[in-house]
């Protein structure tokens, strides 16, 4: 995986149309730091460039579930998640998404409202099997502890490498961050938002959940979800949101 992660970094940055080519998947997405959306046949007419390019070491982790596998790269405010799928034992890029921290601290957090109906209570997504239908339980489950700022029960359903960017906050969270969080009775710009529409991808223990949300107030989100399955149970183990600008969306 970190062999066609490097890969696909040297080419986007050439804009080699057909060295990248080979190293998406089918169904491959692109999620510029404006929100704007580009699957594989528009990336592959222009490449876009990329919001992280500097040629220093860049903070990053990586980390692979099986046949599904991400890498996050942080520089300043900028943050990208790169997701990987293993097909017939060839890794492929699935989500490329680039998440622009705010300057500054958030003055006001878009959420669910006050009784969070979407997506704590109901769902605008229908699952097509049983894992699906697992993974919203745990979706909701987990919109609803952070609605409440629920710190014992957000921490039992991520994992602990948990992280999250969001174009609504300035700071990248992890697991321990987000239940401080929670203790001190903050959102720090991230909170359930309403649920538009959703689309998974399973992979055996792992899946990956793209969705599209519509908060009470700010602009809408573009957010790329990580689920493994731990000990029986579905834990959340990434969350980049990124929101869509007056450009991008008059585009």
């Amino acid at each position: 995986m970190m062999q066609a992660d490097a890969a696909f970094v040297e080419v986007t940055a050439k804009g080699d149309k057909a060295a990248l080519e080979k190293l998406l998947d089918s169904d491959f997405t692109w999620i510029t730091a404006a929100g704007e959306v580009e699957k594989k046949a528009q990336v592959l007419k222009a490449v876009p460039k990329r919001a992280i390019t500097s040629a220093e070491s860049p903070e990053s982790k990586a980390f692979t579930y099986g046949a599904l596998g991400d890498v996050q790269v942080n520089v300043g405010r900028a943050h990208a998640l790169r997701v990987w799928v293993n097909r017939s034992g060839s890794w492929k890029a699935l989500v490329y998404q680039e998440v622009m921290s705010r300057e500054t601290p958030p003055t006001f957090t878009p959420g669910a409202g006050k009784d969070c109906e979407n997506p704590c209570k109901a769902l605008a997504f229908t699952p097509k099997d049983d894992t699906e239908r697992a993974i919203a339980a745990a979706y909701m489950k987990l919109e609803t502890v952070a609605h409440a700022r629920n710190s014992a029960g957000f921490g039992s359903l991520v994992g602990d490498e948990f992280a999250a960017a969001s174009s609504n906050s300035d700071t990248l969270q992890t697991k321990r961050s987000r239940m401080a969080e929670f203790d001190r009775a903050k959102d720090g710009g991230l909170a359930p938002t309403p649920l538009l529409s959703a689309r998974m991808f399973v992979f055996g223990d792992a899946a990956l959940m793209l969705s599209e949300h519509t908060p009470d107030r700010g602009n809408p989100l573009h957010v790329t979800r990580i689920w493994v399955k731990r000990a029986g149970s579905w834990v959340e183990v990434a969350s980049y949101q990124t929101a869509v600008t007056l450009s991008a969306s008059a585009k």
